[in-house]
């Protein structure tokens, strides 16, 4: 019992330092595509956890908003992500390169991947998955919002 304890802090310990190499991500960041802006904003990294806000407008719509946070979890760094009317859903962060963060829920509909990744200084963006047996996806060029 004391064994499997220990076990589960060093594997939270593990994901809040998977967590902290996340900082890169932190700050607001803004994409334009075809008359609709969205907007993502990260908190650093702190104790295991950042926390997430995105927005998206479109003209003559309302805005859409989503809650999200990425956590030290026993399974890993876990990106969790809060739409209204539904159920919280949960990716696990993936290995992978420094400025690269891929987390995966293969048991998800769509999307199966969420993906952030530095383009230079700025941010890259992707959902995606296979539905009906195919790969589907949508990407997001975000610039840092000054």
């Amino acid at each position: 019992m004391i064994a499997a304890g220990l076990m589960a802090v060093a594997l939270l310990a593990d994901a809040a330092a998977d967590v902290a190499k996340l900082d890169w991500l932190a700050g607001t960041w803004v994409s334009e595509q075809e008359g609709k802006l969205v907007r993502e904003t990260w908190l650093a990294p702190k104790d295991g956890a950042m926390a997430g806000v995105g927005q998206t407008n479109r003209p003559g719509r309302k805005a859409f908003i989503e809650f999200t946070r990425i956590t030290a979890e026993p399974a890993g760094a876990t990106f969790t992500a809060f739409f209204e009317g539904q159920p919280p859903v949960a990716f696990v962060l993936k290995p992978g390169p420094d400025g690269e963060a891929t987390f995966e829920n293969l048991a998800h509909d769509f999307p199966q991947r969420v993906i952030y990744r530095r383009c230079g200084a700025d941010l890259c963006s992707r959902v995606e998955g296979t539905v009906k047996g195919k790969l589907e996806a949508e990407d997001w060029r975000y610039r840092r919002e000054r």
